[in-house]
């Protein structure tokens, strides 16, 4: 068995590089630009609809037509192309669905940040990054790579950083099975408790950073726009945002990571984290810590890894998680204030997470086909 893995690496790059890559992306963005013209007008005006095919075969009269689309490695162009048909199938998906289509965008400046080489044009010495075409540039190896490389990606964030993404064919190699099993319960109070009483501290990494973003963004503010004090000011507020991502992705890799190590079951609540944020009960301060807590960041990474893992990941809906007893299953209304759960049938006290934790637990279990009676657990 096999799955994919992305590396991804930050390039160490001098100025002319950088604008090497961007002149690149520049060409990618016009190149996206061009072609949703062309099924923009192919429709309306003939009634016909492009298809990927259709404009792949085109790219070598628009080489001639445009000489700079030569000086792209050709299987990035094709990568352009078929970026804009899986835009294009994302809309129609939705028109089907009756949902809010979102018909695909010309890309501004700021709009289109990377590029792709699906199969060949790339390769990797040492520490540097080989590109056709384009040049050579280092990158930072912190992590040794695994697998066959399928696909190599150059992106640019909002500071002007760029990464490259490799993304390898990985044989799976599953931990050795184990009887433990684990509830999660994902909280403000505590980011979680688990059902064995271990409870993981909430980082709270947006509020940590809070005052240095207000002050950069304060700086930015008067500033005009197009101009260039503004475009560097724009930049240091851009990084502050990138040093909150990366640690809340540093975090949630990290505990996804524990979990997965220690535990054969796992058993978490299926959030709706945007509805959440949205329909806040106490305003936008508890809507902004739902979202710093990054939830759904940590569900995604527990799900991949427990499956390369060889563990069971069951999501349990999280109604009345809170409100049940674990001992008894007696329902009983709290207050979002109650943070000690004390059944008034059977008299179980405990903390009122770690009573939901259990909870999760049982009903993980039950999906999974698991009896949490089980001795062997």
């Amino acid at each position: 068995m096999f799955s994919k893995r992305t590396y991804k690496y930050r390039l160490c790059l001098t100025k002319n590089q950088k604008a090497a890559l961007r002149r690149v992306l520049e060409v990618c963005r016009f190149l996206y630009n061009l072609c949703l013209e062309h099924r923009k007008l192919a429709y309306e005006e003939l009634g016909i609809s492009l298809s990927k095919i259709d404009q792949l075969m085109l790219l070598p009269l628009l080489k001639k037509e445009y000489p700079t689309l030569s000086a792209v490695h050709s299987q990035v162009l094709q990568d352009v192309v078929i970026r804009l048909d899986k835009a294009f199938d994302g809309f129609f998906r939705r028109v089907a669905a009756g949902e809010k289509p979102g018909y695909p965008r010309f890309k501004g400046l700021h709009r289109y940040n990377s590029f792709t080489f699906p199969q060949s044009g790339f390769s990797i010495v040492g520490n540097e990054l080989r590109l056709s075409k384009i040049g050579s540039f280092p990158f930072k190896l912190h992590r040794k790579m695994e697998g066959k490389i399928k696909t190599c990606t150059l992106c640019c964030d909002a500071s002007d950083e760029w990464y490259v993404c490799l993304s390898c064919e990985v044989e799976r190699k599953p931990l050795p099975p184990n009887e433990k099993a684990v509830g999660i319960d994902m909280g403000l109070e505590n980011w979680a408790y688990l059902s064995d009483g271990k409870v993981i501290k909430n980082p709270r990494f947006f509020k940590k950073d809070e005052q240095a973003l207000a002050r950069a963004q304060r700086k930015l503010a008067p500033l005009v726009k197009g101009t260039p004090q503004r475009r560097r000011q724009g930049k240091v507020v851009a990084k502050i945002h990138q040093r909150i991502r990366n640690r809340r992705s540093n975090f949630c890799h990290q505990m996804s990571r524990a979990i997965v190590n220690e535990y054969q079951y796992i058993c978490v609540e299926e959030l709706e984290v945007q509805k959440m944020v949205e329909g806040a009960p106490l305003g936008h301060h508890v809507a902004r810590s739902i979202a710093d807590a990054s939830w759904d960041q940590f569900c995604r990474f527990l799900s991949y890894k427990a499956e390369d893992a060889g563990r069971k990941i069951g999501f349990v809906n999280p109604a009345y998680t809170s409100q049940e007893c674990s001992a008894c299953g007696f329902r009983e209304k709290k207050r979002l204030s109650q943070r000690v759960h004390s059944c008034a049938q059977c008299g179980y006290t405990v903390h009122r997470d770690l009573n939901a934790a259990e909870n999760i637990l049982a009903l993980g279990l039950d999906g999974l086909g698991v009896s949490p009676r089980s001795p062997r657990l």
